[in-house]
C-alpha cells in the first residue's frame, strides 16, 4: 500500500511518500509543494490544489494522511494553516482517496515515542525507520511521520479486525 503524507502549510506544504507492506516500511519519495507569497490567497490555494492534485495523479496513492491544526498565538496564521490545510484534504478526497488525520503529539508519538518530541527528533527517527532516505527539509520530514503514524495506525486496525 502506497501512503501519501502532508504537513500542510500556505507556503511549504511538505509530502512524503511510502510504501507500507505488513509492517515493513520503505521511502518512496518526498518533497515540498510551494506558493508564491507575494500572490493573493485565493491564488496560493489554487495552486496548492493544482500541485497537489498533479503529485496525486502522477504516484497514485492508496491513501493519505495529513497533521491536524494546532492552534497558536497568531489567529490568521491560524486561518491561513486552517485553509490550506483544507485544501490538501479536498484534493486528495476528490479522487476517493481516504485521508487519516493525526494530531501532531500522535505523530510524534508514533515515530519516536515521545509526544513532545523535537523536530530533530522527529527527523532522525523518520531516517533511522527509512535508511538511506534523503529528506527534503523539515517539512517533508514531519509529512513522512504523518505517513509513518497512519501506516503503524493502519496495521494496528487490521491487527483488531483479524
Amino acid at each position: 500500500m502506497i501512503l501519501l503524507g502532508l504537513d500542510p502549510g500556505l507556503g511549504t506544504t511538505g509530502w512524503g511518500l511510502i510504501r507500507a507492506d505488513g509492517n515493513r516500511l520503505s521511502h518512496i519519495a518526498n518533497g515540498r509543494l510551494k506558493t508564491e507569497t507575494a500572490a493573493p490567497l485565493p491564488r496560493r490555494l489554487a495552486h496548492l490544489d493544482a500541485q497537489l492534485a498533479a503529485l496525486i495523479a502522477d504516484r497514485n496513492p492508496d491513501a493519505a494522511a495529513v497533521e491536524e491544526v494546532f492552534v497558536n498565538s497568531n489567529p490568521q496564521s491560524t486561518l491561513k494553516l486552517g485553509q490550506a490545510r483544507g485544501v490538501v484534504i479536498c484534493a486528495a478526497a476528490r479522487v476517493g482517496i481516504d485521508v487519516g488525520e493525526y494530531a501532531a503529539r500522535l505523530v510524534k508519538k508514533a515515530v519516536v515515542g515521545n509526544g513532545n518530541a523535537e523536530k530533530a527528533q522527529v527527523h532522525a527517527m523518520v531516517a533511522r525507520l527509512l535508511p538511506g532516505v534523503k529528506i527534503d527539509g523539515p517539512d517533508a520530514a514531519d509529512a513522512l511521520a504523518v505517513a509513518i503514524c497512519h501506516a503503524h495506525h493502519m496495521a494496528s486496525a487490521r491487527r483488531l479486525v483479524i
